[in-house]
């Protein structure tokens, strides 16, 4: 259960490389431009153990291999403080000792940011939903495992885990003030990381790139450019796109369930449901454009947890727009 590779490629959002060059698995489409366009230069890999992708122009191919390489290291230097699967990193290290003694700035800004959006969601969002993923993992993972998942006891055990407000953020040390808590920053350190890359190839002065750190940023400094052209998954068919947005210098971010599950039958996800310990998605997909990676990564996965009605006001207080696939397999888009 440790290996979330398909985690954000099979959650709805597709993007595409150039022309009609479909990019291989489910990320596909095309990218806009006005001719004359610089030559464009790619680089696929993995970013928290997900399919990742940087597709920039720049007139100079050696500097655009330089910048691709340089935002390649930034994105390892990120896992190593992020990543929920590497036993040295410094989350790892936070959510064995439950504390952490002079915390690296990024951990700090990213736990701080996702305070933050634990409040404006009413704790629907909640980095300290991890004893959850392994109560549920550890339960599937059992031969003849009761098919309804952990029993309601179980659940409510763990639930006395899950409080974003147990989390001390100071400068000199993260404390987990509940033993036992756990963090992950899966709902939000793809958005985080895309959004440094992105920041780092403005800084060195590029124009015009695509940026998927498992959540897509597109930046264009040309006014008159035609914009990047991002697609969004059917839930149920991941592999077809059900709707097109051009986006320009705005970020999109998706959350679904059907990306990971943790029993054989699909019907419990790797989402989790911060108030009631539920895993059994209440929509299909909620997907957010927002202006950048980090906030649309946050609030889609917020928003995963909360009802129309509460997901309404959010997204008009925030000023961003989502896509709601319900579970009946309707659609209702709201936009701040």
């Amino acid at each position: 259960m440790k290996n979330l590779s398909s985690r954000r490629r099979f959650i709805g959002i597709l993007a595409a490389a150039t022309g009609s060059l479909l990019v291989p698995g489910a990320l596909r489409g095309a990218l806009a431009h006005s001719p004359p366009a610089p030559p464009l230069t790619s680089w696929r890999g993995i970013a928290l153990g997900a399919d990742a992708e940087l597709h920039i122009y720049h007139p100079d191919a050696e500097i655009a291999r330089r910048l691709i390489d340089q935002s390649v290291a930034e994105v390892h230097r990120l896992e190593k403080i992020f990543s929920l699967y590497q036993d040295g990193s410094v989350l790892s290290i936070l959510n064995r000792q439950g504390f952490l003694d002079t915390p690296p700035a990024d951990l700090l800004n990213l736990l701080s940011t996702s305070r933050h959006f634990s409040m404006v969601t009413g704790g629907a969002f909640d980095p300290s939903v991890q004893p959850l993923w392994t109560l549920y993992a550890d339960h599937f993972s059992q031969a003849h495992a009761d098919p309804g998942g952990p029993s309601r006891a179980a659940i409510e055990r763990v639930l006395a885990l899950v409080d974003h407000e147990s989390i001390e953020i100071g400068a000199d040390r993260i404390r987990l003030l509940r033993p036992g808590m756990a963090l992950t920053l899966n709902g939000i350190a793809q958005g985080y990381i895309t959004d440094r890359v992105t920041q780092l190839l403005r800084k060195a002065g590029l124009d015009r790139a695509l940026v998927d750190m498992g959540e897509i940023q597109a930046m264009d400094r040309h006014e008159h450019a035609l914009p990047w052209r991002v697609g969004l998954a059917d839930p149920e068919h991941p592999e077809q796109v059900f709707e097109t947005v051009s986006i320009r210098n705005h970020a999109l971010a998706t959350s679904g369930g059907y990306g990971t599950h943790l029993d054989a039958a699909g019907r419990f996800a790797h989402i989790f449901d911060p108030g009631t310990g539920s895993s059994q998605a209440r929509y299909r997909s909620v997907s957010v454009l927002a202006s950048n990676a980090t906030t649309a990564d946050a609030l889609s996965t917020g928003l995963s947890n909360m009802p129309l009605p509460d997901a309404e006001s959010l997204i008009r207080t925030m000023g961003v727009k989502a896509w709601f696939i319900l579970a009946d397999g309707s659609r209702v888009v709201l936009e701040g």
